[in-house]
């Protein structure tokens, strides 16, 4: 044997390739490194979970429970005073319209018009007027009118409530010594509607009377503004029982004489 003989070579350890550590193929880290990734995701959201649930109610628990309300409604009493006399009277006593009164003035003699303009500046508004030649004519322009009487009388301390009637004519025509009555069939018979305007005889009887009215005169005119006719003859006769017949009347102007 010879002690020169080199000694024999070593084995070399060969590491892992570089990109390679601990030498594993890429897929076997991957098996390791995706479940653990998983892992951390869960439990960080199981903490994150427990925490926010921990807050809730904590924050729950710190929210004041709704508490009823309660409305407290205050009722002011009357205040009484004393009047001159030493009298307890209440401060806050109300004044309704029929408490307020007024002086009916004298209205006749004034034109229709003026009459209600008065009547209203001293407190009355319930104002109406009539034809008190009892001819039933409507007062459509109230300056055209004057006043003959009026049925609350004149100086009387009445409620500004009260209604205030006008009796009135045309201003060329001369006030009647009374107003004239409406005229009515009482008791069921035909009143006398000689001399009375066609439109008050019509009034006065049953809305549902058949009339026919014609021209007194061979002039056969038409009778348009009843208010402007009076009666001179009528059937049935005045008097006599109505029981829903027709009725007829014959009509001149009241500017003319009946035939």
């Amino acid at each position: 044997m010879s002690y020169n003989q080199p000694p024999p070579a070593q084995p070399q350890f060969v590491g892992p390739a570089a990109g390679q550590p601990g030498g594993r193929p890429g897929w076997a880290r991957k098996r390791i490194v995706i479940p653990a990734a998983l892992l951390i995701f869960f439990v960080g959201v199981g903490i994150g979970s427990s925490g926010n649930s921990a807050q809730e109610k904590a924050g729950a628990g710190s929210r004041a429970e709704p508490q009823p309300t309660v409305t407290v409604t205050k009722t002011a009493a009357a205040e009484t005073v004393k009047d001159e006399d030493g009298k307890q009277t209440s401060d806050n006593k109300s004044v309704t319209d029929e408490d307020k009164k007024a002086t009916v003035p004298n209205f006749v003699g004034m034109g229709l018009q003026s009459a209600q303009d008065k009547a209203q500046e001293v407190g009355f508004y319930g104002l109406t007027s009539h034809d008190a030649l009892g001819r039933d004519r409507m007062q459509a322009f109230d300056r055209n009118w004057k006043v003959c009487s009026q049925n609350v009388k004149a100086g009387a301390s009445k409620s500004t409530e009260t209604k205030l009637d006008f009796g009135a004519v045309k201003l060329a025509e001369v006030c009647p010594a009374k107003d004239a009555k409406p005229l009515a069939a009482e008791g069921g018979k035909m009143p006398d509607f000689a001399g009375k305007s066609v439109k008050a005889a019509r009034a006065a009887l049953d809305s549902g009377t058949s009339i026919t009215v014609q021209d007194a005169l061979p002039d056969d005119r038409w009778v348009l503004v009843e208010s402007n006719w009076k009666v001179c003859t009528q059937t049935p006769s005045a008097g006599a029982s109505l029981s829903g017949q027709p009725v007829a009347f014959t009509a001149v102007k009241f500017d003319e004489t009946c035939p």
